[in-house]
């Protein structure tokens, strides 16, 4: 069987293996994708190029919704890696990164979910591209992860500021 992928497929897949790996491994070592410590340079730097070799791809030949995904996942790059820097967010600032920066990682399972499903196995793929719904369903599972990775994100940030509890005299 011939294979399916173009040399930029190829180059675009095996490059957006880096902020794939580098996400996971920030969420497991951190609790969160931090835009400043090394695992997080990594995941941004690799999110980058991953965009920018995606927009070289297209099925129709033109603009198309995974294009305009990866346009979302730059700002939310963009935003993450600077919203600490914003003093008027004060702060606010770290919760607007965390959250930025988990949104870029939930945007990018969209198109790395319907890719994986249509493609894989490859005699009888579980999904047919984003309307099938495998695909959907695995979307809409990890839009759940994402609302309660964030929200279990934000906890833990609360929960870091708070005062120690104070002994009872």
């Amino acid at each position: 069987m011939a294979n399916p992928l173009s040399t930029l497929g190829i180059m675009h897949t095996a490059i957006s293996l880096v902020p794939l790996v580098a996400g996971l491994w920030a969420f497991y070592q951190a609790g969160r994708i931090d835009p400043r410590s090394p695992v997080g340079r990594w995941y941004v730097y690799g999110m980058i190029l991953g965009v920018l070799t995606a927009f070289g791809l297209s099925s129709t030949g033109g603009f198309n919704a995974g294009h305009a995904i990866g346009i979302l996942c730059l700002i939310a790059i963009a935003v993450g890696s600077y919203a600490q820097r914003i003093r008027a967010l004060g702060g606010l600032g770290e919760y607007l990164e965390t959250a930025a920066m988990s949104f870029s990682f939930f945007l990018m399972m969209i198109p790395t979910l319907n890719e994986s499903l249509s493609r894989l196995p490859p005699s009888n793929p579980i999904g047919h591209g984003p309307d099938s719904p495998p695909v959907q369903t695995a979307v809409m599972i990890a839009l759940l992860l994402f609302f309660i990775g964030v929200l279990y994100q934000f906890y833990r940030i609360h929960r870091r500021r708070m005062p120690p509890a104070r002994p009872a005299h």
